[in-house]
């Protein structure tokens, strides 16, 4: 039963998606069956955008609060995970990102929205989020927060950006 359970829940899952466009470099990775061949794979369903300008940026950091937000020179010396994709942001639609995992296990994910793509977080104008979709205030995020179980297939969840909302800190903005 549980397993029938499991196997609906994916199914809902990607059904939630429908309409789409699954985005980056890894896209191939969470097609249906993908994940089979190429290993697991996270499909980011990202709602809240503040406008359509820039780019979105997912990053793949150990599940650790050691190394969450590390440098990708520094993990990727040390042989620990960093995995990122970025791409433009699209003009319209519902969006999925797809970002790879190196296996099954605990990881950190982080989404940021760069709209004035000069390529280095803003705290003023640029959008973050998290899996937890826990309103981030004004603290360096936690690595509970970002925490996502990847399993052997597409693990799906849903990202809703936050911005800088005045002096409460950051804050979802509501879909757009």
């Amino acid at each position: 039963m549980i397993r029938g359970c499991v196997a609906l829940a994916a199914i809902v899952g990607l059904a939630g998606s429908v309409g789409a466009q699954v985005l980056g470099s890894d896209a191939a990775a969470c097609r249906p069956g993908a994940a089979m061949d190429g290993g697991p794979a996270i499909a980011v369903e990202i709602t809240g955008l503040k406008d359509r300008t820039g780019e979105l940026k997912l990053e793949l950091y150990p599940g650790t609060e050691a190394d969450f937000l590390k440098g990708d020179r520094v993990l990727l010396a040390a042989g620990k995970t960093f995995r990122r994709v970025v791409v433009p942001t699209p003009a319209t639609g519902p969006m999925t990102m797809c970002i790879r995992a190196p296996r099954p296990g605990r990881y950190a994910l982080l989404l940021t929205h760069n709209r004035d793509g000069k390529n280095k977080f803003s705290f003023w104008t640029d959008g973050v989020g998290f899996a937890s979709n826990v309103k981030l205030g004004r603290s360096r995020p936690k690595v509970e927060q970002a925490l996502v179980e990847v399993g052997t297939g597409v693990t799906t969840v849903r990202i809703t950006a936050q911005y800088l909302r005045g002096l409460g800190g950051f804050g979802p903005i509501g879909p757009h």
